[in-house]
């Protein structure tokens, strides 16, 4: 007998079931995230047909289209911060609303546009939109559910919403760039309604009553410890989005130099990227409640996520049926998404939670601009380094995981810790 009855472990109790309220938050941001993804992707899904209508052939498609994802871009990183502070200020339920009202009412607005400048400004009030969608419905999420629980629920948020790049693909497809936007639009502003029945979250109208200083960005680096935790939280997420800002979206022209058989283009490698994310998020999701750590979860996909992406770069002369398998491959092991965005919301205090939950995400979102600048500078003809297109990638995606990794190993594990405290700021 290994073990006497007294040495035994106390039967822990179960957790009660989920509320009602509960499940209608899950709910709501599920499909809230959905949206969300909709609109990130739909305009590189519609980039072509858009700037042709408005009158743009040539080269002139690839410059206009890359100002345009940078301003939107520049509209996500200020509204990162800017629906996080509000978060942690005024309230999560406040944030799901005026986050898809805004990106909603751009969107419409986008079906309508006939020039460039009021492209990019449409482009740019919905990428604000955007960024406040996600981690204040995760915040709300984690903060209303049980510890034991909260990862589940972010993981059907995460997994739900990917599938709205595939509803993305579809719609881009079928219909015209303009009714592309007017679906978007329009899908966000019958949730908004869905919305109205949304509680606050009780840690939040705690922290609130106590007085404690709430959403102060730039106090995450007054203190060293936390600006580690911090910048660890941003460093982990860094391969997912090196993964579909760099491998998926230039799979056409990465395929050319690996001489693959058949013609890859960048709407369906998205297309199949996304259809593994959702799997994956479910996977990872899964993997960490049987662990009870989001750590090894995420260490098991960030390393089985390069080695697919080794695979991916150093294999030559495969069909473009194999290199959409690939992407599959490679969605699905960038799918600890959804145990990245857990671990984020469960590293800080109450009173800054939705800043770092929300900020966090877009960040890394953000740094597929440095990533793909340094991938151009890279693979530039007569540049002093002058890489191939595979070789480039690789050596980013190298950096990128050595980052995740060091970031991965600095986090404590937070798997069952109570919420419900606010940090000394």
């Amino acid at each position: 007998m290994l073990f006497s009855p007294a040495s035994a472990q106390p039967a822990v109790a179960p957790p009660p079931p989920m509320s009602k309220a509960t499940r209608n938050v899950v709910i709501v941001a599920a499909l809230g995230y959905f949206v969300d993804v909709y609109d990130l992707l739909l305009f590189g899904i519609v980039r072509k047909p858009s700037l042709e209508a408005l009158g743009f052939t040539g080269d002139a498609l690839l410059r206009e289209g890359a100002f345009l994802i940078n301003v939107q871009m520049a509209g996500i990183l200020l509204g990162g911060i800017l629906w996080g502070v509000l978060g942690d200020l005024r309230g999560r339920r406040g944030v799901l609303f005026g986050s898809i009202l805004l990106y909603s009412l751009a969107n419409v607005a986008n079906g309508f546009v006939t020039d460039i400048p009021t492209y990019a400004v449409l482009r740019f009030v919905a990428g604000i939109g955007l960024a406040g969608e996600l981690g204040a419905g995760v915040t709300l999420v984690s903060e209303m559910m049980h510890r034991e629980h909260r990862g589940l629920g972010t993981m059907a948020i995460a997994a739900f919403g990917m599938l709205g790049a595939v509803a993305a693909g579809l719609v881009g497809d079928m219909f015209d760039w303009r009714t592309a936007y007017f679906v978007g639009g329009g899908l966000g502003l019958m949730l908004l309604f869905l919305r109205m029945g949304v509680m606050e979250s009780g840690m939040f109208e705690t922290a609130k009553g106590a007085g404690a200083r709430r959403g102060a960005f730039f106090s995450l680096f007054t203190s060293g410890a936390r600006a580690k935790r911090y910048l660890a939280c941003i460093g982990v997420g860094l391969p997912v989005w090196y993964t579909i800002g760099l491998l998926v979206f230039f799979a056409p022209e990465i395929a050319r130099e690996l001489g693959v058989r058949g013609e890859v283009t960048g709407g369906r490698a998205v297309l199949f990227c996304y259809v593994g994310l959702a799997p994956g998020d479910i996977l990872s999701g899964w993997l960490s409640q049987r662990l009870r750590s989001r750590k090894r979860a995420m260490l098991a996909f960030i390393v089985l996520l390069f080695a697919v992406a080794v695979v991916y770069l150093t294999s030559r002369g495969l069909s473009a049926a194999a290199i959409y398998g690939l992407c599959v491959a490679l969605g699905f092991f960038a799918g600890y998404w959804a145990v990245f965005m857990a671990n984020a919301s469960e590293q800080f205090g109450t009173n800054l939670r939705a800043t770092v939950t929300t900020t966090v995400p877009n960040f890394v979102r953000g740094a597929v601009v440095p990533i793909t600048t340094v991938f151009l500078a890279l693979t530039a003809a007569g540049g002093a380094f002058a890489l191939t297109r595979p070789t480039a990638a690789l050596a980013i995606g190298a950096v990128c995981t050595a980052i995740a990794l060091v970031s991965l190993y600095a986090l404590p594990e937070r798997f069952d810790a109570d919420l419900d405290y606010v940090e000394h700021v």
